[in-house]
Protein backbone atom coordinates (compact mmCIF):
# COMPACT_ATOMS: atom_id res chain seq x y z
CA UNK A 1 0.00 0.00 0.00
CA UNK A 2 1.16 3.58 -0.68
CA UNK A 3 0.23 7.13 0.17
CA UNK A 4 -0.02 8.15 -3.51
CA UNK A 5 3.31 9.99 -3.34
CA UNK A 6 1.97 12.41 -0.75
CA UNK A 7 4.62 15.07 0.07
CA UNK A 8 4.03 14.81 3.83
CA UNK A 9 4.01 11.81 6.13
CA UNK A 10 0.87 10.94 8.04
CA UNK A 11 1.73 12.61 11.32
CA UNK A 12 2.73 15.86 9.58
CA UNK A 13 -0.51 15.79 7.62
CA UNK A 14 -2.58 15.38 10.76
CA UNK A 15 -0.89 18.37 12.34
CA UNK A 16 -1.47 20.51 9.26
CA UNK A 17 -5.10 19.57 8.61
CA UNK A 18 -6.22 19.29 12.24
CA UNK A 19 -10.01 19.42 12.38
CA UNK A 20 -10.40 21.18 9.06
CA UNK A 21 -12.70 18.55 7.61
CA UNK A 22 -10.30 17.66 4.78
CA UNK A 23 -10.63 13.99 3.82
CA UNK A 24 -7.64 11.75 3.26
CA UNK A 25 -8.20 9.16 0.56
CA UNK A 26 -6.08 6.09 1.21
CA UNK A 27 -5.58 2.78 -0.48
CA UNK A 28 -7.12 -0.42 0.79
CA UNK A 29 -9.25 -0.65 3.88
CA UNK A 30 -7.84 2.34 5.68
CA UNK A 31 -10.85 4.56 6.28
CA UNK A 32 -11.16 8.21 5.31
CA UNK A 33 -9.94 10.73 7.83
CA UNK A 34 -12.52 13.47 8.26
CA UNK A 35 -13.01 16.18 10.80
CA UNK A 36 -9.66 15.51 12.44
CA UNK A 37 -10.65 11.94 13.33
CA UNK A 38 -8.40 8.91 13.13
CA UNK A 39 -7.85 6.52 10.25
CA UNK A 40 -9.56 3.19 10.78
CA UNK A 41 -7.60 0.00 10.19
CA UNK A 42 -9.35 -3.30 9.54
CA UNK A 43 -7.77 -6.24 11.40
CA UNK A 44 -7.89 -9.84 10.24
CA UNK A 45 -7.38 -13.05 12.19
CA UNK A 46 -8.00 -16.82 12.09
CA UNK A 47 -10.15 -18.05 14.97
CA UNK A 48 -9.39 -21.53 16.32
CA UNK A 49 -5.89 -21.02 17.73
CA UNK A 50 -6.40 -20.71 21.50
CA UNK A 51 -5.47 -18.70 23.44
CA UNK A 52 -4.31 -16.39 20.63
CA UNK A 53 -7.58 -16.39 18.68
CA UNK A 54 -10.87 -17.75 20.00
CA UNK A 55 -14.57 -17.08 20.13
CA UNK A 56 -15.69 -16.22 23.64
CA UNK A 57 -18.93 -17.27 25.34
CA UNK A 58 -20.77 -14.45 23.58
CA UNK A 59 -19.54 -15.66 20.19
CA UNK A 60 -17.22 -12.68 19.77
CA UNK A 61 -13.67 -12.87 18.40
CA UNK A 62 -11.31 -12.71 21.35
CA UNK A 63 -7.90 -13.87 22.53
CA UNK A 64 -4.37 -12.75 23.27
CA UNK A 65 -3.66 -11.36 19.79
CA UNK A 66 -6.99 -9.54 19.65
CA UNK A 67 -6.58 -7.86 23.04
CA UNK A 68 -2.93 -7.04 22.40
CA UNK A 69 -3.51 -5.44 18.99
CA UNK A 70 -6.41 -3.38 20.33
CA UNK A 71 -4.21 -2.14 23.18
CA UNK A 72 -1.43 -1.29 20.73
CA UNK A 73 -3.72 0.60 18.35
CA UNK A 74 -5.12 2.56 21.31
CA UNK A 75 -1.60 4.00 21.71
CA UNK A 76 -1.56 5.31 18.13
CA UNK A 77 -3.44 7.84 16.01
CA UNK A 78 -5.33 5.01 14.32
CA UNK A 79 -8.63 3.41 15.29
CA UNK A 80 -9.33 -0.30 15.02
CA UNK A 81 -12.28 -1.41 12.93
CA UNK A 82 -14.39 -4.57 12.93
CA UNK A 83 -12.47 -7.83 13.13
CA UNK A 84 -12.63 -10.10 10.06
CA UNK A 85 -12.12 -13.85 10.34
CA UNK A 86 -10.45 -15.99 7.66
CA UNK A 87 -8.83 -19.38 7.27
CA UNK A 88 -5.20 -18.93 8.26
CA UNK A 89 -3.92 -19.64 4.74
CA UNK A 90 -6.17 -16.86 3.37
CA UNK A 91 -4.81 -14.10 5.61
CA UNK A 92 -1.83 -13.03 3.51
CA UNK A 93 -3.89 -12.88 0.27
CA UNK A 94 -6.57 -10.93 2.14
CA UNK A 95 -3.95 -8.44 3.28
CA UNK A 96 -2.30 -7.99 -0.11
CA UNK A 97 -5.70 -7.65 -1.82
CA UNK A 98 -6.57 -4.90 0.70
CA UNK A 99 -9.51 -6.65 2.34
CA UNK A 100 -7.76 -6.04 5.68
CA UNK A 101 -4.95 -3.76 6.87
CA UNK A 102 -3.21 -5.85 9.52
CA UNK A 103 -2.91 -9.54 10.40
CA UNK A 104 -3.08 -10.56 14.06
CA UNK A 105 -2.97 -14.36 14.04
CA UNK A 106 0.12 -15.71 15.82
CA UNK A 107 1.89 -15.49 12.46
CA UNK A 108 5.52 -16.55 12.41
CA UNK A 109 7.94 -14.11 10.84
CA UNK A 110 9.77 -16.03 8.13
CA UNK A 111 11.62 -15.37 4.90
CA UNK A 112 8.88 -16.70 2.63
CA UNK A 113 6.17 -14.46 4.07
CA UNK A 114 8.58 -11.52 4.27
CA UNK A 115 8.87 -11.60 0.49
CA UNK A 116 5.17 -10.76 0.20
CA UNK A 117 4.29 -8.71 3.30
CA UNK A 118 6.04 -6.77 6.06
CA UNK A 119 5.99 -7.46 9.78
CA UNK A 120 6.06 -5.39 12.92
CA UNK A 121 8.64 -5.99 15.60
CA UNK A 122 8.23 -9.46 17.16
CA UNK A 123 5.84 -9.69 20.11
CA UNK A 124 5.99 -13.39 21.04
CA UNK A 125 8.43 -16.32 20.83
CA UNK A 126 7.25 -19.92 20.41
CA UNK A 127 8.53 -23.39 19.58
CA UNK A 128 6.60 -26.37 18.18
CA UNK A 129 4.95 -28.96 20.42
CA UNK A 130 3.99 -32.50 19.52
CA UNK A 131 0.54 -33.27 20.91
CA UNK A 132 -0.66 -36.87 21.48
CA UNK A 133 -3.60 -38.55 23.21
CA UNK A 134 -3.30 -38.39 26.98
CA UNK A 135 -2.27 -41.73 28.43
CA UNK A 136 -2.01 -43.29 24.99
CA UNK A 137 0.48 -45.94 23.85
CA UNK A 138 2.21 -43.58 21.41
CA UNK A 139 4.67 -41.41 23.35
CA UNK A 140 7.28 -40.02 20.91
CA UNK A 141 10.34 -38.16 22.16
CA UNK A 142 11.85 -36.92 18.89
CA UNK A 143 10.87 -36.16 15.29
CA UNK A 144 12.35 -39.52 14.29
CA UNK A 145 9.65 -41.25 16.32
CA UNK A 146 7.01 -39.62 14.10
CA UNK A 147 8.26 -41.36 10.94
CA UNK A 148 5.49 -43.25 9.14
CA UNK A 149 2.83 -41.88 11.48
CA UNK A 150 -0.38 -40.01 10.66
CA UNK A 151 0.17 -36.38 11.65
CA UNK A 152 -2.06 -33.33 11.67
CA UNK A 153 -1.36 -29.60 11.48
CA UNK A 154 -3.11 -26.41 10.47
CA UNK A 155 -2.65 -25.45 6.83
CA UNK A 156 -0.05 -22.77 6.17
CA UNK A 157 1.63 -23.07 9.58
CA UNK A 158 5.09 -24.04 10.76
CA UNK A 159 3.52 -27.22 12.13
CA UNK A 160 2.48 -28.24 8.64
CA UNK A 161 5.99 -27.56 7.34
CA UNK A 162 7.41 -29.80 10.06
CA UNK A 163 5.02 -32.68 9.28
CA UNK A 164 5.65 -32.44 5.52
CA UNK A 165 9.34 -31.55 5.32
CA UNK A 166 11.06 -32.78 8.47
CA UNK A 167 9.43 -36.14 9.19
CA UNK A 168 10.21 -39.11 6.94
CA UNK A 169 7.30 -41.09 5.53
CA UNK A 170 4.58 -39.35 7.50
CA UNK A 171 0.97 -39.19 6.37
CA UNK A 172 0.71 -35.42 6.80
CA UNK A 173 -2.82 -34.02 6.90
CA UNK A 174 -3.68 -30.32 6.77
CA UNK A 175 -6.65 -28.77 8.56
CA UNK A 176 -8.31 -25.38 8.31
CA UNK A 177 -8.35 -25.20 12.12
CA UNK A 178 -6.35 -26.82 14.90
CA UNK A 179 -9.62 -27.48 16.71
CA UNK A 180 -10.50 -29.96 13.95
CA UNK A 181 -7.03 -31.51 14.08
CA UNK A 182 -7.21 -32.04 17.84
CA UNK A 183 -10.69 -33.55 17.48
CA UNK A 184 -9.28 -36.04 14.97
CA UNK A 185 -6.44 -36.80 17.38
CA UNK A 186 -8.90 -37.52 20.18
CA UNK A 187 -10.97 -39.66 17.80
CA UNK A 188 -7.86 -41.75 16.95
CA UNK A 189 -7.73 -40.57 13.34
CA UNK A 190 -4.27 -39.06 13.97
CA UNK A 191 -1.25 -40.22 15.93
CA UNK A 192 -0.07 -36.68 16.76
CA UNK A 193 -0.60 -33.00 16.02
CA UNK A 194 2.27 -30.53 15.56
CA UNK A 195 1.51 -26.98 16.66
CA UNK A 196 2.84 -23.94 18.50
CA UNK A 197 3.75 -24.63 22.13
CA UNK A 198 1.41 -22.10 23.84
CA UNK A 199 -1.53 -23.35 21.79
CA UNK A 200 -0.66 -26.97 22.59
CA UNK A 201 -0.56 -26.06 26.29
CA UNK A 202 -4.06 -24.59 26.01
CA UNK A 203 -5.42 -27.76 24.37
CA UNK A 204 -3.64 -29.97 26.91
CA UNK A 205 -5.29 -28.07 29.76
CA UNK A 206 -8.77 -28.51 28.32
CA UNK A 207 -8.83 -31.68 26.19
CA UNK A 208 -7.82 -35.31 26.54
CA UNK A 209 -4.40 -34.68 24.99
CA UNK A 210 -0.87 -34.04 26.25
CA UNK A 211 2.45 -32.69 25.01
CA UNK A 212 4.91 -35.48 24.19
CA UNK A 213 7.93 -33.23 23.52
CA UNK A 214 8.97 -29.79 22.32
CA UNK A 215 10.73 -29.21 19.00
CA UNK A 216 12.72 -25.98 19.28
CA UNK A 217 12.40 -23.73 16.23
CA UNK A 218 13.10 -20.25 17.63
CA UNK A 219 9.96 -18.82 16.03
CA UNK A 220 8.80 -15.25 16.60
CA UNK A 221 5.35 -13.84 15.91
CA UNK A 222 4.71 -10.45 14.36
CA UNK A 223 1.69 -8.50 13.11
CA UNK A 224 1.51 -8.56 9.31
CA UNK A 225 1.14 -5.36 7.29
CA UNK A 226 1.30 -4.57 3.59
CA UNK A 227 4.68 -3.86 2.08
CA UNK A 228 5.67 -0.19 2.12
CA UNK A 229 2.94 0.72 4.62
CA UNK A 230 5.66 2.31 6.69
CA UNK A 231 3.42 4.73 8.61
CA UNK A 232 1.25 1.94 9.97
CA UNK A 233 4.22 -0.32 10.71
CA UNK A 234 5.99 2.45 12.61
CA UNK A 235 2.84 3.32 14.55
CA UNK A 236 2.28 -0.31 15.56
CA UNK A 237 5.91 -0.70 16.62
CA UNK A 238 5.65 2.46 18.73
CA UNK A 239 2.37 1.24 20.21
CA UNK A 240 3.87 -2.15 21.03
CA UNK A 241 6.78 -0.50 22.81
CA UNK A 242 4.39 1.72 24.77
CA UNK A 243 2.26 -1.25 25.85
CA UNK A 244 5.37 -3.16 26.92
CA UNK A 245 6.81 -0.19 28.83
CA UNK A 246 3.53 0.51 30.66
CA UNK A 247 3.19 -3.05 31.92
CA UNK A 248 -0.03 -3.65 29.99
CA UNK A 249 1.68 -6.24 27.80
CA UNK A 250 2.50 -8.33 30.86
CA UNK A 251 -1.05 -7.94 32.17
CA UNK A 252 -2.47 -9.27 28.89
CA UNK A 253 0.09 -12.10 28.84
CA UNK A 254 -0.76 -13.10 32.40
CA UNK A 255 -4.48 -13.05 31.61
CA UNK A 256 -4.20 -15.40 28.65
CA UNK A 257 -1.21 -17.58 29.57
CA UNK A 258 -0.86 -17.24 33.33
CA UNK A 259 2.76 -16.17 32.81
CA UNK A 260 4.48 -13.78 35.19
Amino acid sequence: MGRDNAPMDRRTYLKVTGASGVAVVTAGCLGDLTGGGSEEIIPGTAVGFPPFEIRNDEGEIDGFDIELLEAIVAETDYEIGEWKNFDFKSLVPSLTSEKIDVIAAAMTINEERDQTIDFTDPYYSADQAILVRAGGNFQPSSLGDLSGRTLGAQKGTTGQAVTEDEVDGADARGYNSYVLAVQDLENRNLDAVVLDKPVAESFAANRNVEIAFIYETGEQYGFGVRENDDDLTEALNDGLAAVQDSGEFQEITTKWFGEE
